[in-house]
C-alpha cells in the first residue's frame, strides 16, 4: 500500500501528488466544452448538459439534443486514447493501458446504444477547432430536426458520427 494516501484500498497512483492531480481532472465543463457550448448557444441552439440521453442507461452525454435524438460527446486526449495526442505514461503503464483501453469499449458500447435507440452520436476530439465542431453541431441538429425519425421501410434513421476535425481520429 502506498504510505500517505487516504483508504484502505491501495491506490492506483504512485504518490500522493499524482493522486491528487489525477483526482483534480475535471469530468465535465472543461474548457473545450465551455467553448463549443458557448459557441452553439450563440447559434441559437439550446441543449442539456452532461445528461443521459437514456436515463435507464448510466452514461452522459456533454451536449443532448433530446427532441433531435443528438447526443454531443467531447473526449479528452488522454481519457479517451487520441491516435493524435494520447502517451502512454511511464509509470503504471500496464494499469492505464488498460483503463484507457476500457473507457474506449466504453464509448463503443455507448455509440451502439444510442444508435439502437434512434440517436445520432457525434464525438470530437478536445483539440478539435471549437468552430469547426460547433458548425458541424448545428448541421446534424437542424438537419435531425428537419427529416423523420424512421426510414421508409420503418427502421430507425440513424447515424452514428465519429468525428475528428483534425484527422485525428
Amino acid at each position: 500500500m502506498n504510505k500517505g494516501l487516504t483508504g484502505t484500498k491501495e491506490s492506483w497512483a504512485t504518490d500522493e501528488a499524482t493522486r491528487n492531480k489525477m483526482l483534480g481532472n475535471r469530468n465535465r465543463d472543461t474548457k473545450p466544452e465551455l467553448r463549443v457550448r458557448s459557441l452553439v448557444h450563440k447559434r441559437g441552439m439550446r441543449y442539456r448538459v452532461n445528461h443521459r440521453p437514456l436515463p435507464r442507461v448510466r452514461r452522459t452525454a456533454d451536449l443532448v439534443f433530446r427532441p433531435a435524438r443528438v447526443a454531443v460527446f467531447i473526449d479528452g486526449c488522454y481519457w479517451h486514447g487520441c491516435p493524435k495526442h494520447y502517451t502512454e505514461p511511464k509509470t503504471n503503464t500496464e494499469y492505464w493501458r488498460e483503463k484507457i483501453d476500457r473507457n474506449k469499449g466504453r464509448d463503443r458500447e455507448t455509440d451502439d446504444l444510442l444508435a439502437a435507440e434512434g440517436w445520432t452520436v457525434l464525438r470530437f476530439w478536445e483539440h478539435d477547432d471549437p468552430e469547426t465542431v460547433a458548425a458541424a453541431i448545428e448541421r446534424s441538429v437542424r438537419l435531425r430536426r428537419k427529416r423523420p425519425q424512421t426510414n421508409l421501410d420503418g427502421s430507425d434513421a440513424t447515424t452514428t458520427t465519429s468525428c475528428s476535425l483534425t484527422g485525428g481520429g
